[in-house]
Protein backbone atom coordinates (compact mmCIF):
# COMPACT_ATOMS: atom_id res chain seq x y z
CA UNK A 1 0.00 0.00 0.00
CA UNK A 2 0.97 3.58 -0.65
CA UNK A 3 2.25 5.71 2.13
CA UNK A 4 4.16 8.66 0.39
CA UNK A 5 3.71 11.98 1.06
CA UNK A 6 2.10 14.73 -1.00
CA UNK A 7 3.73 18.36 -0.44
CA UNK A 8 2.79 21.66 -1.55
CA UNK A 9 5.65 24.56 -1.29
CA UNK A 10 5.31 28.10 -1.74
CA UNK A 11 8.45 30.21 -2.94
CA UNK A 12 7.79 33.82 -2.88
CA UNK A 13 9.73 35.87 -5.85
CA UNK A 14 11.91 33.33 -7.38
CA UNK A 15 15.24 35.04 -8.91
CA UNK A 16 15.46 34.30 -12.73
CA UNK A 17 11.60 32.16 -13.16
CA UNK A 18 10.61 33.14 -16.33
CA UNK A 19 6.66 32.65 -15.27
CA UNK A 20 6.35 34.16 -12.25
CA UNK A 21 7.67 37.15 -14.31
CA UNK A 22 5.25 37.28 -17.01
CA UNK A 23 2.61 36.34 -14.27
CA UNK A 24 3.94 39.42 -11.90
CA UNK A 25 4.19 42.09 -15.05
CA UNK A 26 0.59 41.06 -16.23
CA UNK A 27 -1.48 40.37 -12.93
CA UNK A 28 -2.26 37.46 -14.09
CA UNK A 29 -2.19 33.57 -13.32
CA UNK A 30 -0.25 30.65 -14.34
CA UNK A 31 -1.20 27.22 -14.39
CA UNK A 32 -0.79 24.19 -16.76
CA UNK A 33 2.70 24.74 -17.02
CA UNK A 34 4.60 21.29 -19.18
CA UNK A 35 7.91 20.49 -20.26
CA UNK A 36 9.61 18.71 -22.80
CA UNK A 37 13.11 17.95 -24.13
CA UNK A 38 14.44 17.49 -28.16
CA UNK A 39 17.02 14.86 -28.80
CA UNK A 40 18.51 16.88 -30.92
CA UNK A 41 19.16 19.31 -28.01
CA UNK A 42 19.08 17.33 -24.78
CA UNK A 43 20.59 20.07 -23.29
CA UNK A 44 17.41 22.49 -23.86
CA UNK A 45 14.15 22.63 -22.27
CA UNK A 46 10.82 23.40 -23.67
CA UNK A 47 8.43 25.20 -21.13
CA UNK A 48 4.71 25.74 -21.38
CA UNK A 49 2.48 27.27 -19.35
CA UNK A 50 -1.54 29.18 -19.38
CA UNK A 51 -1.43 32.46 -18.46
CA UNK A 52 -4.57 34.42 -17.17
CA UNK A 53 -4.47 37.85 -17.56
CA UNK A 54 -7.20 40.66 -18.30
CA UNK A 55 -4.57 41.93 -20.51
CA UNK A 56 -2.17 40.26 -22.16
CA UNK A 57 1.18 42.94 -23.77
CA UNK A 58 2.35 42.35 -27.23
CA UNK A 59 5.66 41.91 -25.47
CA UNK A 60 7.38 40.69 -22.01
CA UNK A 61 10.00 41.74 -20.16
CA UNK A 62 11.20 38.53 -18.90
CA UNK A 63 14.55 36.39 -19.29
CA UNK A 64 13.18 34.58 -22.13
CA UNK A 65 11.56 34.72 -25.46
CA UNK A 66 7.97 34.01 -24.92
CA UNK A 67 5.87 32.82 -27.92
CA UNK A 68 1.76 32.71 -27.63
CA UNK A 69 0.93 29.51 -29.49
CA UNK A 70 -2.32 29.41 -28.10
CA UNK A 71 -5.47 30.82 -26.62
CA UNK A 72 -8.84 30.01 -24.77
CA UNK A 73 -10.47 33.78 -24.13
CA UNK A 74 -8.43 35.75 -21.67
CA UNK A 75 -6.04 33.06 -21.15
CA UNK A 76 -3.32 32.07 -23.57
CA UNK A 77 -0.77 29.45 -23.60
CA UNK A 78 2.91 30.85 -23.85
CA UNK A 79 6.22 28.30 -25.07
CA UNK A 80 9.70 29.36 -24.28
CA UNK A 81 13.08 27.49 -24.16
CA UNK A 82 15.81 27.31 -21.63
CA UNK A 83 18.85 25.81 -20.48
CA UNK A 84 18.44 22.21 -18.74
CA UNK A 85 20.34 22.67 -15.40
CA UNK A 86 19.73 26.09 -14.94
CA UNK A 87 18.79 25.67 -11.16
CA UNK A 88 14.90 26.52 -11.32
CA UNK A 89 13.30 25.45 -8.10
CA UNK A 90 11.07 22.42 -9.86
CA UNK A 91 14.96 20.78 -11.48
CA UNK A 92 16.02 21.06 -7.51
CA UNK A 93 12.91 18.94 -6.42
CA UNK A 94 13.55 16.71 -9.36
CA UNK A 95 17.11 15.71 -8.89
CA UNK A 96 15.54 13.87 -5.82
CA UNK A 97 13.47 11.33 -8.04
CA UNK A 98 10.37 13.57 -6.93
CA UNK A 99 8.82 14.47 -10.11
CA UNK A 100 6.98 17.86 -10.10
CA UNK A 101 3.12 17.24 -10.57
CA UNK A 102 1.93 20.69 -10.78
CA UNK A 103 3.20 24.33 -11.24
CA UNK A 104 1.43 27.64 -10.77
CA UNK A 105 1.68 30.99 -9.47
CA UNK A 106 -0.17 33.49 -7.03
CA UNK A 107 1.19 36.83 -7.24
CA UNK A 108 5.06 36.70 -8.07
CA UNK A 109 4.63 33.42 -5.46
CA UNK A 110 5.36 30.29 -7.25
CA UNK A 111 3.88 26.82 -5.96
CA UNK A 112 4.70 23.09 -6.34
CA UNK A 113 3.71 20.15 -5.98
CA UNK A 114 5.48 17.07 -5.47
CA UNK A 115 5.21 13.43 -4.15
CA UNK A 116 8.05 12.18 -2.09
CA UNK A 117 8.31 8.49 -1.31
CA UNK A 118 9.11 9.06 2.63
CA UNK A 119 9.91 11.79 5.19
CA UNK A 120 13.50 10.97 4.91
CA UNK A 121 13.17 12.17 0.78
CA UNK A 122 10.79 14.96 1.46
CA UNK A 123 13.31 16.52 4.25
CA UNK A 124 16.06 16.04 1.78
CA UNK A 125 14.15 17.95 -0.70
CA UNK A 126 13.03 21.09 2.08
CA UNK A 127 16.92 20.97 2.79
CA UNK A 128 17.60 21.80 -0.38
CA UNK A 129 15.34 24.13 -1.18
CA UNK A 130 16.17 25.99 2.22
CA UNK A 131 19.29 26.40 1.10
CA UNK A 132 18.13 28.10 -2.48
CA UNK A 133 15.07 30.02 -1.17
CA UNK A 134 15.26 32.26 1.70
CA UNK A 135 11.30 32.47 1.39
CA UNK A 136 10.53 28.92 1.09
CA UNK A 137 7.28 27.97 2.71
CA UNK A 138 5.28 24.22 3.13
CA UNK A 139 2.61 24.89 2.71
CA UNK A 140 0.89 21.60 2.86
CA UNK A 141 1.64 18.03 3.86
CA UNK A 142 -0.85 14.81 2.96
CA UNK A 143 0.01 11.44 3.66
CA UNK A 144 -2.05 8.15 2.72
CA UNK A 145 -2.83 5.97 4.74
CA UNK A 146 -4.01 2.00 5.12
CA UNK A 147 -7.11 3.19 5.01
CA UNK A 148 -7.60 5.21 1.95
CA UNK A 149 -7.93 8.33 3.80
CA UNK A 150 -5.61 11.26 4.21
CA UNK A 151 -3.15 11.74 7.27
CA UNK A 152 -2.22 16.05 7.10
CA UNK A 153 1.20 16.29 8.31
CA UNK A 154 3.19 19.29 9.14
CA UNK A 155 6.93 19.86 8.27
CA UNK A 156 8.97 21.41 11.86
CA UNK A 157 12.18 23.42 10.91
CA UNK A 158 14.19 22.14 13.68
CA UNK A 159 16.56 24.99 13.14
CA UNK A 160 13.94 27.70 14.59
CA UNK A 161 15.23 26.52 17.67
CA UNK A 162 18.60 27.58 19.10
CA UNK A 163 21.26 24.95 20.21
CA UNK A 164 20.21 25.55 23.84
CA UNK A 165 16.94 25.54 23.74
CA UNK A 166 16.89 21.77 21.27
CA UNK A 167 19.33 20.92 24.19
CA UNK A 168 16.77 21.44 27.13
CA UNK A 169 14.03 20.09 25.17
CA UNK A 170 15.76 16.89 23.77
CA UNK A 171 16.81 16.74 27.71
CA UNK A 172 13.36 17.06 29.73
CA UNK A 173 12.11 14.82 26.50
CA UNK A 174 14.27 12.04 27.61
CA UNK A 175 14.19 12.51 31.45
CA UNK A 176 10.74 12.08 31.13
CA UNK A 177 9.49 15.53 31.97
CA UNK A 178 6.94 15.69 29.52
CA UNK A 179 5.43 11.82 30.94
CA UNK A 180 2.06 11.45 33.19
CA UNK A 181 3.08 11.18 35.63
CA UNK A 182 6.70 12.55 35.65
CA UNK A 183 9.33 10.78 35.52
CA UNK A 184 11.74 13.73 36.25
CA UNK A 185 10.39 17.16 38.01
CA UNK A 186 12.25 20.50 36.93
CA UNK A 187 14.70 20.34 39.57
CA UNK A 188 16.04 17.83 38.57
CA UNK A 189 16.28 18.51 34.61
CA UNK A 190 17.36 21.78 35.49
CA UNK A 191 20.40 20.07 37.82
CA UNK A 192 20.80 17.75 34.91
CA UNK A 193 21.67 20.33 32.42
CA UNK A 194 23.59 22.88 34.92
CA UNK A 195 20.75 25.70 35.39
CA UNK A 196 18.36 27.00 37.03
CA UNK A 197 14.88 26.35 37.00
CA UNK A 198 13.72 29.57 36.30
CA UNK A 199 16.03 29.55 33.16
CA UNK A 200 14.69 25.87 32.05
CA UNK A 201 11.68 27.38 32.31
CA UNK A 202 12.55 30.05 29.71
CA UNK A 203 14.08 27.77 27.38
CA UNK A 204 11.33 25.00 27.80
CA UNK A 205 8.77 27.83 26.94
CA UNK A 206 10.31 29.65 24.08
CA UNK A 207 11.46 25.70 22.25
CA UNK A 208 7.36 24.82 22.84
CA UNK A 209 5.93 28.12 21.84
CA UNK A 210 8.21 28.11 18.22
CA UNK A 211 6.79 23.88 17.56
CA UNK A 212 2.99 24.95 18.68
CA UNK A 213 3.43 27.87 15.99
CA UNK A 214 4.75 25.68 13.42
CA UNK A 215 1.97 23.07 14.19
CA UNK A 216 -1.20 25.64 14.80
CA UNK A 217 -0.26 27.76 11.83
CA UNK A 218 -1.16 24.68 9.33
CA UNK A 219 -4.42 23.40 11.18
Amino acid sequence: MASGIRAEVKIDDPADCVITQAAAETSGRVHSVSKSTNPSAPERVTVEFMLEAETQPDEFDVDAELSAIFSYGSSIVYRFDRDLGCGCPDECIERFDCPVVDIRTRGAALFLTFHAPDMAQLQAVIGELRERYASLDVQRLLQSRQDHTEQHLVFVDRSTLTDRQAEVLETAHRMGYFEHPKRANASEVADELGITGTTLTEHLAAAQTKLLDAILDHE
